[in-house]
């Protein structure tokens, strides 16, 4: 194929991205936009660092240059030199705190500003812009405290002594998550706007917003509550063994807006824009389909976007339901001030029907419309949106009938919600047994055959079948394709997380199966490598633009760039719901609500796919907390799974064409979701009718019910219909010392599974961008417009001499983000060397770090390494080219490497 890849096309869409997810909150005084010329005094140390993401895999993403907010804006205003050169030098001596570059610290400390600097800032100045920061992402929760979910008392202090000295003042907050907001009733801001993390383009779609070339329209994705210990999942959050999700289906405006409205401060849906826009329109029920026809004018002055909302209020009858369920949104073009523009929404009734898991209509497991009235409810949020109409269900329909799947087997009371009243009630456990299903449903075995010189080749161009090619594997073949590589496996891209398909001799040379790669995400690909890649915007702000059709052109940059790294999947979209504000990760993931986050899911995966390649939507399910993640609990009613946090990936698969999923750490309902047979096989496969590969998180924990968890017992996961373990070092070796071989051997694996999960693993990777380059050849990709590499420090060594073994002067190595430590060799034999680096890293055994290697320019090995603190020596072969230079480069792509000794030997 061949494409090319615009660099700066693509910084547009992204750019256009974060401003349309810019979400206004408060503008009185029409304080915003900001005029042309204006003088501006920026506060907050967060203006002169700006986050582009939260932390962990999904957010370290090496960016080739991050546009801040004051680099932007001074395009059109002028920034207060003086007190930007302040906060400058005091930064100097108060640099950001990093850590290992995993889990940064929620917010970084704020220097003081006195009531004297504020007075003499406002004397040159129209007006304050004050920048809040927070981060949080893998491994690390928010907390609710002062300085994650709170704001500290030097930030609180600081917007009080603007808001003294300054008539008008902007507040926005760079962060992943929803942050307290009480703040606005006491200090009084005249504008607030969340902006999020934008990835690299972030300041240039803020300015766009802050100086009017944009009219907000992003839409908050969750519920801002005014009191945290109100929330309905803050008392089973947080756990270490177990979380029960008592509050079942009431999960953020679903809550809020059935029993609890006066603790609402900014409603589901809500956002302010410079102009106003009133909705009107009409709703018509017909074959199991609702169609809404919305108006909207623009009675403002100035043109922008509004996005349409439709709610269903379905009949509170046997099953308690929220007092309103988002049904259907869509985003209108950019109306003219005293323009119109109808939109139409086609809503299935699946959208709105509800999931029975107790029988009590009639209908046990099964998705039922309830006899009764239905509301039509449209407008541009959850709390202000009116009925405009309504349509009878005259008996009880069944949708769409069901397996029982993965219902708890621990008791416990679930919120039921009736007439504003709430109450508890038992919630229906499971009733048949598991490995009875399991063993009810034992494939048929076809048998190794030997080799008859059938190769992937045949299989793609169907001269044979995937039994023909797996009748060809051995029991170690078929165990071998079950073990995904990583990290940074030299078979594929360098610096990519992972790799599967033929990753041993056998698998790859003799029956030629192709092997492919997984790159982490979703704000765009972390390669630990020195080669950059584009920091998209995060997932709440995709979802805070309710603009399904933006997201999809973005991610056919995403699309062109993952070709052109050949990469073939993408490790995100993330559909984890936000079922509470302090997880951590909800940066990478979309919303409280489950359409919403399926919708922005689908738009990626359809994004991606136009360019052959795809996303694994993860992580399967109810990643809900970050706190002991691989071994909490979530108890969870049947209900509440499929209603909340299994639907959206339904969503991505029936809808959005989802061909890989990644499941989660942590056990579901007493069985960890890596071996969950429920899981992987009997709602993803059996009922939604998912046709391709499921693989696990990094190193994850495996278990059947009653047995202690372990990465070693794998032979779950292929049991559980799971097909790729991630990751091994090496798969022929066994390096993760799994007890695969010994559970065939003694019939608790049947290779009758083993080829079950092959065939699924065949069938993925046909589909996938390395089968299209054995069939297409190499794609032809040139670039445009490559964007100049802003960040990275060099830092030289003494030059080191090979006459005799030597050792690299440690004391001058720096193991910080972003440091290349270059140093010369002299008298390296053409044969080469060895290179002996012991090293170790910060973090848990979880934590993921490298080193890149490169000779001249040419890589010669990441070294991976993992958290633990121990002292490793990796080797890396210095292997010698025709004409090459001599000189040695050490980069590293993040915080939390320290090197002990450097050793290099003459071949």
């Amino acid at each position: 194929m061949d494409l090319v890849l615009d660099w700066d096309l693509y910084a547009a869409k992204a750019r256009e991205l974060v401003a349309e997810g810019c979400v206004l909150l408060k503008n009185d005084k029409e304080t915003l936009p900001l005029k042309k010329g204006m003088k501006v005094s920026l506060f907050g140390r967060s203006s002169f660092r700006y986050i582009k993401s939260g932390t962990g895999s999904g957010g370290q993403v090496k960016a080739p240059y991050i546009i801040s907010i004051p680099e932007a804006l001074k395009e059109d205003v002028t920034i207060n030199p003086e007190l930007e050169k302040v906060y400058l030098e005091w930064m100097k001596k108060n640099p950001f705190i990093l850590n290992n570059g995993w889990n940064e610290p929620w917010f970084q400390p704020e220097m003081e500003v006195s009531e004297e600097v504020c007075t003499e800032a406002s004397r040159k100045s129209d007006i304050a812009l004050v920048i809040i920061g927070r981060t949080a992402g893998e491994d690390k929760d928010n907390t609710e405290t002062k300085g994650s979910y709170y704001l500290t008392d030097s930030e609180e202090l600081l917007l009080k002594r603007v808001r003294k000295a300054f008539d008008r003042m902007v507040v926005l907050l760079n962060v992943g998550n929803i942050i307290d907001m009480n703040w606005v009733e006491t200090v009084n801001p005249d504008s607030v706007m969340y902006v999020w993390q934008g990835g690299q383009e972030g300041g240039h779609g803020i300015a766009d917003v802050l100086m009017g070339r944009v009219n907000p329209s992003g839409k908050l994705p969750d519920t801002v509550c005014k009191d945290l210990k109100r929330h309905p999942a803050g008392k089973n959050f947080g756990s270490e063994t177990e979380n029960c999700y008592e509050e079942d289906i009431y999960v953020g405006y679903r809550y809020f807006e059935t029993i609890d409205k006066e603790n609402v401060r900014y409603p589901f849906g809500f956002g302010l824009s410079y102009s106003n826009f009133a909705i009107s329109g009409t709703g018509e029920f017909g074959e199991n389909v609702l169609t809404v026809k919305a108006n909207v004018e623009n009675k403002g002055a100035y043109s922008g976007k509004e996005v349409v909302q439709v709610y269903v209020e379905a009949p509170n009858n046997k099953l308690c339901k929220p007092a309103r369920v988002l049904s259907g949104f869509k985003k209108t073009g950019v109306i003219e001030p005293s323009g119109k523009e109808t939109v139409e929404i086609t809503i299935p009734v699946s959208r709105f029907a509800s999931f029975d898991d107790s029988g009590v209509t009639g209908h046990r497991n099964a998705w039922v419309l309830e006899a009764g009235e239905y509301g039509i409810i449209l407008g541009g949020d959850a709390r202000n949106a009116k009925n405009i109409g309504s349509f009878a269900i005259p008996e009880t329909v069944v949708v769409e009938q069901c397996k029982e799947c993965c219902p708890p087997v621990k008791p416990f009371r679930r919120l039921v919600i009736r007439d504003g009243i709430a109450a508890h009630e038992e919630v229906p456990l499971r009733t048949y047994d598991l490995k009875k299903r399991i063993e009810e449903r034992m494939p048929v075995e076809t048998g190794y055959h030997g080799f008859k010189g059938i190769t992937f080749k045949d299989y793609l161009s169907g001269k044979a079948t995937e039994e023909d090619l797996i009748s060809e594997m051995e029991d170690i073949d078929l165990i071998c394709l079950t073990r995904g590589e990583g990290m940074c496996s030299p078979k594929v891209t360098k610096g990519i997380v992972g790799s599967f398909g033929g990753v041993t001799p056998k698998l790859h040379d003799e029956l030629g199966i192709p092997v492919a790669g997984t790159s982490d995400g979703p704000s765009g690909i972390r390669m630990i490598s020195d080669v950059p890649a584009f920091s998209l915007p995060n997932g709440t702000l995709q979802a805070a633009s309710f603009n399904t059709e933006l997201i999809r052109e973005m991610y056919e940059f995403e699309g062109i760039e993952l070709r052109k790294n050949k990469i073939d999947t993408l490790l995100g979209p993330g559909l984890n719901i936000h079922r509470y504000p302090l997880n951590g990760r909800n940066f990478e993931y979309f919303s409280e609500d489950p359409l919403l986050t399926g919708l922005c899911a689908v738009a990626q995966l359809e994004g991606m796919h136009k360019y052959g390649v795809t996303g694994t939507i993860k992580h399967f399910a109810c990643n809900s907390q970050e706190t002991k993640r691989h071994f909490v609990d979530a108890i969870v009613s049947q209900r509440a799974l499929r209603e909340i946090y299994f639907k959206a990936f339904e969503i991505a698969v029936r809808e959005g064409g989802a061909y890989c999923l990644m499941t989660s750490y942590n056990p579901v309902n007493g069985v960890h979701a890596a071996g969950n047979y429920d899981l992987n096989n009997t709602l993803i496969r059996d009922e939604w009718a998912f046709d391709g590969l499921a693989m696990t998180d990094w190193w994850a924990r495996v278990d059947e019910e009653n047995e202690a968890p372990d990465k070693k017992y794998s032979y779950n996961m292929v049991k559980a219909r799971g097909d790729v373990y991630m990751v091994t070092p090496d798969s022929a070796a066994n390096g993760n010392g799994d007890l695969m071989e010994e559970a065939l051997a003694d019939g608790r694996l049947k290779r009758s599974e083993l080829e079950l999960v092959a065939r699924d693993i065949l069938k993925t990777l046909s589909r996938m961008l390395v089968s299209k380059r054995m069939q297409e050849g190499e794609d032809s990709i040139s670039e445009k417009n490559i964007p100049e590499i802003r960040n990275g420090i060099v830092n030289m060594l003494p030059e080191i001499d090979l006459a005799g073994d030597s050792t690299v002067d440690i004391s001058n190595i720096r193991c910080e983000a972003d440091i290349n430590n270059r140093f010369n060799i002299r008298n390296l034999s053409r044969e080469g060397a060895v290179m002996y680096v012991t090293l170790r890293c910060e973090g848990d055994e979880f934590t993921q770090n490298s080193v890149l290697c490169s000779l001249s320019g040419k890589t010669l090995s990441a070294i991976g390494i993992n958290g633990g603190r121990e002292w490793v020596t990796k080797q890396v072969d210095v292997i010698v080219a025709l004409n090459t230079g001599t000189e040695m480069n050490l980069y590293f792509p993040q915080e939390g490497v320290e090197i002990k000794e450097i050793r290099i030997v003459n071949k």
